[in-house]
């Protein structure tokens, strides 16, 4: 059996970065559970994500390039079981320290699985087919925002939340298994090196553009990391409101997914990214004027996340345009930036509500969100690509 010849090994990537997805953000649905639980306060609570994103941003790109030597086998699958492991950890921990802890493996883990599955990915399939197969396993990730975050929340209300963490673990082992007997031995590629990203990190014009993604995110994060305090404490949502809401936001994100590619065909990256900043000011702004009428609310979460996550498409796009010679360099420390901005936004988010309260979200989001168009604005002077 060949790489090639196994029409599987795709949609096992695929299913294992669903499990990723929904291990690293099902915390968002079950913030007030976890907080009560463990004593914590929201903003406290909201450093189990925060943790989570700075530990991505750092390890992946350092653990990538120090297992760039090894089979991609079993470099994927000592990721998993990595991860695996640490959901175990969440699920009983005793005390705020040790989620913590298992947090920090977790995105230890899910930082070797999610850039080196893509490489395998890449690597086994046609030039042709290779964008195809890079959007399959993606789909994974997103499809844990859709059904993933929502059910997992819904688990957390009726159940507990450490009965979420443990739904995880039975749907990791499988995909661990699966990667281990169907993913072929012997798997190298071109890996990236730490001399490939010390140079990237030296070019000011490519790391400007990089970072936008974080800058673009951490608006986002301000807002979607206290999504469910939000709901509970203003709108008075509980169990049932919340779940429909994060399904309602990951719908939204598979969409803007989809258009984010269409509008930057036709109008460029530059413009779309943009276009899309300048909506997340009105958009986010929002948040701040709560309690809507229901059907408002969930209207206005939905147009949110279309624009919101529409920008990966084109800043990808802009990204591998500036440097076609180090793209999966680029690539991979724009994955990192987008850890860097959830953990960004998930910290200003919890500095709001200690410091002003639940209400002052919006318009903190909405604040940063013109940082970002500022952002790409001055980005696309300094590379030269304002036609694109």
């Amino acid at each position: 059996m060949t790489a090639k010849s196994d029409p599987f090994v795709i949609p096992i990537l695929s299913a294992a970065n669903f499990v990723i997805g929904m291990g690293a953000f099902v915390v968002i649905g079950l913030l007030d559970p976890l907080a009560g639980d463990l004593s914590m306060t929201t903003s406290q609570a909201g450093w189990v994500m925060t943790t989570y994103a700075l530990s991505y941003a750092v390890l992946s790109p350092i653990l990538v390039s120090a297992t760039g030597t090894f089979g991609r086998r079993r470099v994927i699958a000592a990721g998993l079981a990595v991860f695996t492991f640490a959901q175990i950890v969440m699920a009983f921990a005793p005390d705020a320290a040790w989620v913590f802890i298992a947090r920090i493996m977790a995105a230890g883990g899910a930082g070797i699985v999610t850039p080196v599955g893509a490489a395998v990915a890449a690597g086994i399939s046609a030039p042709e087919n290779r964008a195809k197969a890079l959007s399959t396993v993606f789909v994974g990730l997103t499809l844990a925002q859709v059904f993933g975050v929502p059910v997992g929340s819904f688990i957390a209300y009726t159940f507990g939340w450490r009965v979420a963490f443990a739904i995880v673990v039975l749907l990791a082992l499988p995909c661990l298994w699966l990667i281990w007997t169907r993913v072929p031995k012997g798997l190298s590629f071109q890996p990236v090196t730490f001399a490939d990203l010390k140079q990237t990190l030296r070019n000011g014009p490519i790391m400007l553009a990089v970072l936008f993604t974080a800058s673009f995110l951490s608006a986002v994060w301000v807002v979607y990391t206290y999504l469910a305090p939000l709901l509970t404490q203003i709108m008075g949502w509980g169990r049932d409101g919340i779940t429909l809401a994060l399904l309602v936001f990951g719908v939204g994100a598979v969409i803007g997914n989809i258009l984010g590619g269409i509008l930057a065909d036709r109008i460029g990256p530059i413009r779309t990214l943009a276009l899309l900043a300048s909506t997340q000011i009105f958009w986010l702004g929002l948040y701040s004027y709560l309690p809507f009428p229901e059907w408002l609310l969930l209207m206005f979460v939905f147009l949110q996340s279309v624009c919101g996550w529409s920008f990966m498409a084109g800043q990808q796009a802009r990204l591998v345009a500036l440097a076609p010679h180090s793209a999966p360099v680029v690539l991979s420390l724009n994955a990192a930036a987008i850890y860097i901005g959830a953990a960004l936004g998930s910290a200003i988010g919890g500095f709001v509500i200690d410091s002003a309260g639940l209400d002052y979200l919006g318009w903190t989001a909405s604040a940063l969100a013109v940082l970002a168009l500022v952002h790409i604005l001055v980005s696309a002077r300094v590379s030269g690509d304002f036609k694109t």
